[in-house]
């Protein structure tokens, strides 16, 4: 199993090869589509895994608020997982947008995800390769955007404590982790 993490600043950036359901973070992360029908992927894990209640509140969420737009997020409580919340989150379908534009909604989408978690005064979250599933996006790409905002997120005062990122196969695992790598050796250059 990968397990490999990173200090900035008194912060961890950890990257684990493994089933998201399972961690102990203060939430994790879902890669959902704008109505939160939780019926495939990481989604449908997280709610199996979790219990009804997850489904039941995300339609709440969806009664009131309507679809969730490109790059937002929410959350709703965990169920019978270990964390105290599953932030909600969609991503942006790669083919549905040019790849400048798909970029800044992957962006959006992560940075919506911190908004939350200090928001709701969190410590911890764990996060999928939002997108790069059945949305399409390059695996490299989202890595690469994904970590590099994540370091910017870390360096800030005001930020998570530890945020990882839990791949579920080898290929996306690895790709994270050499992501990774090069993002704290230009991180360590500029200290």
């Amino acid at each position: 199993m990968l397990d490999i993490s990173f200090e900035i600043k008194d912060k961890i950036l950890e990257i684990v090869k493994g089933d998201i359901t399972l961690r102990n973070t203060d939430a994790i992360v879902n890669a959902a589509n704008k109505y939160l029908q939780h019926g495939g992927g990481v989604a449908l894990a997280i709610v199996r895994r979790g219990g009804d209640i997850i489904q039941a509140e995300s339609n709440m969420i969806i009664r009131n608020q309507g679809p969730i737009p490109t790059g937002k997020a929410v959350y709703t409580s965990a169920g019978n997982l270990k964390s105290k919340y599953v932030i909600h989150v969609v991503g942006p379908d790669y083919n549905e947008y040019a790849p400048d534009a798909a970029t800044e909604f992957l962006k959006m989408s992560i940075n919506s995800c911190f908004d939350l978690a200090l928001k709701l005064r969190l410590k911890s979250i764990s996060v999928p390769a939002i997108s790069s599933g059945i949305y399409g996006f390059p695996k490299d790409r989202c890595a690469d955007i994904l970590i590099q905002e994540t370091f910017k997120h870390l360096e800030k005062r005001e930020s998570l404590k530890r945020v990882e990122f839990v791949l579920f196969d080898e290929i996306t695992a690895d790709i994270f982790a050499n992501t990774a790598k090069k993002y704290f050796e230009i991180y360590k250059n500029k200290k």
